[in-house]
């Protein structure tokens, strides 16, 4: 067993784990916060997505020990304006993938504020306008079953705007 302290959602939180243990498993299995979902559990399709120090990462990827010390935010702990246009833009149907793709929206909006480039980014020495195709590509990682993508892409532009 391995003693690692978090700050999950603002709160420290002290643990003792196998050092195997993902972050998913840990946020899920030992804190109780389950709103951070297993989708594949191999990183394809976004429902782990959770912040890191501010910077959205597959939990199931991730071993909690690496963690030690630093800040993780699930969708328990947001306060975004993103939650509220999710609702008003149907930006989820089931809703198992929403937790994965509003942590997942809040760091790619700040990606793209820091001005990072995605792949679809025409000029990268300039900020790209956020464009559904930009948006697409930067949440790509994130699949919805339900196909509610159109208001996942509205719900980011109408925080973005």
């Amino acid at each position: 067993m391995t003693a690692i302290s978090l700050r999950v959602n603002g709160s420290a939180r002290s643990l003792e784990l196998e050092p195997e243990v993902s972050l998913l498993d840990a946020l899920r299995e030992h804190l109780g916060l389950t709103g951070t979902k297993k989708g594949c559990d191999q990183g394809a399709c976004g429902a782990c997505t959770v912040l890191a120090d501010g910077e959205r990462i597959n939990s199931c990827l991730a071993l909690a020990v690496q963690y030690d010390g630093r800040e993780i935010t699930t969708v328990e702990g947001l306060d975004h304006p993103l939650q509220e246009a999710f609702v008003r833009a149907d930006g989820f149907q089931c809703g198992y993938c929403t937790p994965g793709q509003l942590c997942s929206a809040v760091g790619m909006l700040a990606e793209h504020k820091e001005g990072m480039p995605s792949a679809v980014t025409e000029d990268v020495e300039e900020s790209a306008e956020l464009t559904d195709e930009e948006i697409r590509e930067r949440m790509s990682g994130n699949l919805c079953r339900c196909g509610a993508y159109n208001g996942i892409v509205a719900a980011i532009k109408e925080v973005a705007e």
